[in-house]
């Protein structure tokens, strides 16, 4: 059962960078796959996930918020297809947020962000400790999904609907 594992806030204008690919070369032993610079691993041999995350914090050149989730949650996402079958408009992201741990408050969707105005954030959607929905292209999106953690109480970690896709075609054609 491989794992997937969400970075936050790394590589992200010059702060707290590094290299990805070479972190995940240095964790072999656990097959492990990188998506991206933004931190985003398929693990596909975890074993113990305690003792396979205490490894990948130890190999980190810095502390940073780590999320994760089953590669079978992913793959239930796309077949119930959150999203719908119309494309988006051009300048909206899907995206899928991964909690860092199930979340206690019980919340009506959708949820807009701010809830007053034209909103930037959209939650339209939530499965077990994944939320989906979509925002604006906008230099001020940043700061509103940053209140998704305060929403949900956890912290959360946002990648876009495209990159969830490289994962799970990555997922399948190592499963063939």
């Amino acid at each position: 059962m491989a794992l997937i594992v969400f970075f936050r806030g790394i590589n992200v204008g010059g702060h707290r960078t590094f290299r990805p690919s070479a972190l995940a070369r240095e964790l072999g032993a656990y097959d492990v796959v990188n998506v991206g610079a933004a931190g985003t691993f398929i693990v596909r041999k975890p074993g113990s996930r305690t003792k396979f995350l205490a490894e990948l914090r130890r190999r980190l050149p810095f502390e940073a918020k780590i999320a994760f989730c089953d590669h079978r949650d992913l793959l239930r996402l796309e077949s119930e297809n959150p999203f719908g079958p119309e494309p988006p408009r051009q300048d909206v992201v899907r995206f899928v947020s991964i909690l860092s741990k199930t979340s206690r408050h019980k919340l009506s969707l959708p949820i807009a962000i701010p809830q007053s105005g034209e909103p930037f954030v959209q939650i339209i959607g939530w499965k077990e400790r994944l939320l989906f929905g979509v925002y604006r292209r906008h230099m001020r999106t940043i700061g509103y999904l940053g209140q998704i953690d305060e929403l949900f109480g956890v912290s959360v970690t946002t990648r876009s609907w495209s990159t969830i896709r490289s994962v799970l075609r990555i997922l399948k054609a190592t499963s063939q």
